[in-house]
């Protein structure tokens, strides 16, 4: 079983190549971590995963249906059911409390379960801020509320994108672990993209991202 699938996937900026053939599966509760140099286009790759780019080349299935022949408004809702994304810069609304963060994905898509959202608080040790502002709160305790925005809808694939390349290395590392145990929870994938070799320690796979594709890294 996979949560996504890609194959032959490439993508060219006018004449200049960003990446070819690339081939990939991630499976439930799996955590991959995707490395490559700083404009190697992991990020272009996240974004043609999450059908905000369009591929030159190649397929992608996602939760078992295919990109190709969607169009925006087919995508955006395959986003919102089946996609969570944590970023390196958090992306908390700064005028909603941490609670009202973290129920957004739910609210989009037309349900309300505080129940749910109390649940992945407690799952990331925020239980006790739920009514703070993000204003009020440290780094890794931002990134935490991330995390639990990403999950709350228990979603198909995690993207995350340098989630620790704003923290130290403790809170680094107590986010990663926090994520790898939320992520299997709730049974989704997650693509971790970083360029730091110890936050792809935390990975079961780790993928190295070229002009030529992904190999083993």
């Amino acid at each position: 079983m996979t949560v996504l699938s890609a194959r032959g996937l490439a993508k060219r900026y006018g004449d200049t190549p960003v990446f070819s053939n690339i081939d990939l599966d991630l499976a439930p509760g799996e955590i991959v971590a995707l490395l490559g140099e700083s404009g190697s286009g992991k990020s272009t790759l996240l974004n043609c995963l999450a059908g905000l780019d369009e591929a030159d080349a190649g397929s992608i299935t996602l939760a078992g249906r295919d990109l190709r022949p969607m169009g925006d408004e087919a995508r955006s809702a395959l986003r919102r059911e089946a996609l969570g994304f944590v970023f390196q810069a958090f992306h908390l609304l700064p005028h909603l409390s941490v609670a009202d963060n973290v129920a957004l994905p739910l609210r989009l898509l037309g349900q309300r379960d505080d129940g749910r959202v109390a649940q992945m608080l407690a799952a990331v040790d925020l239980a006790a801020l739920a009514a703070r502002m993000p204003r009020q709160l440290s780094g890794g305790q931002l990134q935490r509320v991330a995390i639990a925005r990403a999950l709350v809808h228990r979603p198909t694939l995690v993207l995350a994108d340098e989630p620790t390349g704003n923290l130290d290395a403790r809170h680094a590392g107590e986010v990663l672990a926090l994520l790898r145990r939320c992520t299997r929870e709730v049974g989704a994938a997650c693509l971790l993209v970083t360029h730091s070799e110890v936050a792809a320690q935390s990975a079961d796979r780790r993928l190295r991202l070229d002009v030529a594709g992904l190999h083993t890294a």
